[in-house]
């Protein structure tokens, strides 16, 4: 992979670092309240939406898996891939799903669509658990941030039975500023990757470990798609 590219999955693992430093602190405070812990995959169902700049975070965790383990779960992708060309014809590489209206995104991702992770193990725990992505380490708490905004205020059921979350103030954090250096990151990653700086593109997670981010012609790819 382009040493720029790794330069900046490098600083991006920092962000996701942040996020887990707060999740920590979060648990620390309120140990009881909160249920969730590695290896709990109650949350790790149906489809989930994730950056480009995620999905090459994470694809670069699953390169690193063992080889028997990435061909069992290509599998598993593929047949994710062809069920959603059943609904969405036209989806191909780079599988960016920013081509269809987001109001249409919920067909290809029904709320009741119970199917596992394709990233866990056989014991219930991430594959890549070190390469998820930003929304597999928000999830489960309220976003709180620092100046009392409310910036997601759903939470995992099996946490704070009988408790208002909203009302913890150690939960909050400086979300703003760091959605802000997200959104910055992810924008000279565009600019590397495609010579331009993009705010959005999103992929399926399933899509992600069938994504090339080294032989695929990214720039031509999108000047093609934008003239």
């Amino acid at each position: 992979m382009d040493t720029a590219i790794d330069n900046i999955l490098v600083s991006y693992g920092l962000l996701l670092q942040e996020v887990d430093e707060w999740f920590g602190r979060c648990h620390n405070a309120h140990p009881e309240a909160i249920v969730c812990r590695r290896g709990c995959a109650e949350c790790c169902r149906s489809l989930f939406d994730i950056t480009l700049l995620d999905a090459c975070y994470l694809k670069k965790g699953f390169d690193g898996l063992p080889s028997t383990v990435r061909k069992t779960t290509l599998i598993k992708a593929r047949k994710q891939l062809h069920r959603l060309r059943a609904i969405w014809p036209d989806l191909d590489s780079p599988y960016i799903l920013n081509y269809r209206h987001e109001e249409e995104w919920h067909e290809l991702m029904p709320d009741d669509d119970e199917t596992p992770c394709l990233l866990l193990g056989a014991d219930g725990r991430c594959l890549v658990y070190d390469h998820r992505p930003m929304t597999c380490r928000l999830h489960g708490i309220p976003l709180l941030d620092s100046s009392g905004e409310v910036m997601h205020d759903e939470w995992c059921t099996l946490n704070f039975a009988g408790l208002d979350p909203l009302s913890m103030p150690e939960l909050q954090w400086e979300f703003r500023r760091h959605f802000e250096a997200e959104l910055s990151l992810f924008r000279v990653f565009t600019d590397k990757l495609l010579g331009k700086r993009v705010s959005e593109l999103d992929t399926f997670i399933p899509l992600a470990l069938l994504q090339d981010f080294t032989g695929f012609d990214w720039r031509g790819w999108w000047t093609r798609g934008n003239r």
